[in-house]
């Protein structure tokens, strides 16, 4: 073993101390502690232990009372709690408050937002699959990407372990976890149900980069990532939809501040929704008139290029904008969303398909319970998948968000 192969295996066993166990699967955990069933003493500290990161997270440069009163717990307690997470190298003492009265300092506490890193990837671009390294504050320390294009099965598998290899090596501190955004199909467990585009049916991936890496990982639909990066960094409500526009149409949908998943998986996925009763081109699916005919980025780019002059291609994209606001209609109305935003190349969507989708939404829904719908762009950009990878990283391992 290489030295750097040895920093590399310690960094990663210390960060899986750190962090503790890797998590069951999300359905195993919501039933881990029944209603009405006796909580265990280890339960009632790791939650203890996620309150008081949270706190630090939120709101850094807190006092061990300021703690103990914004969480709800004693002095004893927190001190004790914090005392672990110091000796873990989570928590970093700042320094005494400097209104501090005389004789009873304060000490600042922080959560060591450098200490650690997270690895989020972004497996849902045409010619390559991106990542990137992060602080826990979601600060974009390394990128990287591997070339794609064509590239499908075992070999697109092959391409996120390089890109991983790749990341790892360039961390200069422990890593807690990896989060990896794929498209189509993803159920709890991170098993790629199903994803077309890059041949993968079935494949267990969240259980296959966690053996080889021997790190927590979190694996979950792109759309789904990007409505998680945009509530947590992008000051998304808790009642929102997230629309991803690239080479197919997907979105992520936030109920309550919770995503929601649907009874298989696919919840958000309205790219093969037939939109009006006009026809329209032939889907990949089979059928005619989908939303991605529209929509997706490919055939827009196709019928942008063939366009005679300026005026036509503000008509393209207005009706491309009219299409999915036909499709959001029923999905705002039906769930009094406050919040649409929409995630892509801003030159195709922003502009006059932005405004034929408000405009749509407008008209087909009730201005007395969605007049102050809001329907933007998101300001992250490349990053919204990556942003929520590590979020959910942050959320698996540490409980903080």
């Amino acid at each position: 073993m290489t030295t750097e192969e040895a920093r590399q295996a310690t960094a990663g066993t210390r960060a899986q101390q750190l962090a503790g166990a890797r998590p069951a699967p999300s359905r195993a955990r919501a039933a881990a502690v029944r209603p009405g069933a006796r909580v265990r003493p280890e339960h009632a500290r790791r939650h203890n232990r996620a309150l008081v990161l949270q706190a630090l997270y939120r709101g850094g440069g807190m006092s061990r009372a300021d703690v103990a009163r914004e969480v709800g717990l004693t002095r004893v307690t927190i001190s004790d709690l914090v005392g672990d997470l110091i000796a873990e190298n989570l928590v970093i003492e700042l320094g005494i408050r400097p209104d501090s009265r005389p004789g009873k300092p304060a000490t600042l506490l922080d959560i060591n937002r450098s200490g650690f890193s997270i690895i989020g990837l972004d497996l849902s671009h045409n010619a390559a699959f991106r990542g990137v390294v992060t602080n826990l504050d979601g600060t974009v320390l390394e990128r990287g990407e591997v070339a794609v294009t064509g590239v499908t099965g075992d070999a697109a598998l092959d391409a996120v372990c390089a890109l991983l290899d790749d990341l790892l090596a360039r961390a200069n501190a422990p890593v807690i976890g990896l989060g990896i955004g794929s498209p189509g199909l993803v159920d709890l467990d991170g098993t790629v149900v199903s994803a077309p585009n890059l041949d993968w049916h079935g494949l267990p991936l969240q259980r296959i980069v966690g053996e080889r890496y021997d790190l927590p990982v979190q694996v979950a639909n792109d759309a789904n990532m990007a409505a998680v990066g945009e509530r947590s960094f992008g000051g998304a409500g808790a009642d929102m939809m997230l629309i991803r526009v690239g080479r197919g149409v997907g979105s992520g949908i936030v109920v309550g501040g919770q995503l929601v998943y649907g009874s298989g998986f696919a919840a958000g996925e309205i790219g093969h929704v037939v939109v009006g009763t006009d026809g329209g081109d032939p889907c990949a699916c089979g059928k005619s008139g989908c939303l991605e005919t529209w929509l997706a980025t490919p055939r827009l780019e196709v019928r942008l290029s063939a366009a005679p002059d300026d005026a036509a291609r503000e008509a393209i994209l207005r009706e491309a904008g009219e299409r999915l606001g036909i499709s959001l209609g029923p999905v705002v109305g039906a769930l009094n969303l406050g919040e649409v935003v929409l995630a892509g190349p801003q030159n195709v969507l922003g502009g006059a398909l932005l405004e034929g989708t408000a405009e749509t939404l407008r008209s087909r829904t009730m201005a007395e319970l969605h007049g102050d719908l809001t329907l933007r762009m998101t300001t992250l950009g490349r990053d919204i998948v990556v942003l929520g990878a590590v979020v959910m990283v942050l959320t698996g391992q540490l409980g903080v968000s």
